[in-house]
């Protein structure tokens, strides 16, 4: 696996900001996740039974862009996204790796210019070595100097999972 790469969670600020209202203008709802293996984006993990967890529309490629300051026209979008209900304090530190990658299930790496325009992408299905070959689509993305940044998808629901940015 590639250690060039670091799979980002949801910002502190921006998770902040989806706890009251989310991109698509809807007030939070938390709940409690009774069964637990909800792919959280603030932290990176599976959810665990009994958390309190929200379901929450986000626009990832909107906030880079709107940071970057550009405009993505007509590629941005907005899906549904699993978080904590309160603050977790994101990630261990010192994690590494790629979350909810797991032998036999298919991403998306998905590559955006600077501009914040598709630049194309790659299906994968994951292996024996999930992090190996997630980490080789990063090093093929970022092989190409017009890739700015990597969005992480699953290909079942379409779900935005985790973003990568060029080093």
């Amino acid at each position: 696996m590639s250690s060039r790469y670091w799979a980002r969670p949801i910002e502190g600020a921006v998770l902040q900001e989806l706890r009251v209202r989310d991109d698509a203008g809807r007030g939070c709802v938390p709940y409690t996740d009774e069964e637990g293996g909800a792919p959280l984006r603030c932290c990176l993990r599976p959810s665990e039974a009994g958390e309190a967890i929200a379901l929450v529309s986000y626009a990832p490629l909107r906030r880079w862009a709107a940071a970057a300051g550009v405009q993505p026209g007509a590629y941005d979008e907005q899906g549904p996204v699993f978080v904590h209900a309160e603050d977790c304090g994101g990630p261990p530190s010192g994690g590494g790796g790629y979350p909810f990658a797991r032998p036999g299930v298919q991403r998306t790496a998905r590559r955006y210019s600077a501009r914040g325009h598709i630049l194309g992408g790659r299906v994968l299905t994951l292996g024996e070595e999930p992090g190996a070959e997630i980490g080789q689509a990063l090093d093929e993305a970022f092989a190409d100097p017009e890739v700015a940044l990597v969005h992480v998808r699953a290909v079942e629901f379409g779900c935005f999972l985790f973003e990568v940015r060029r080093a």
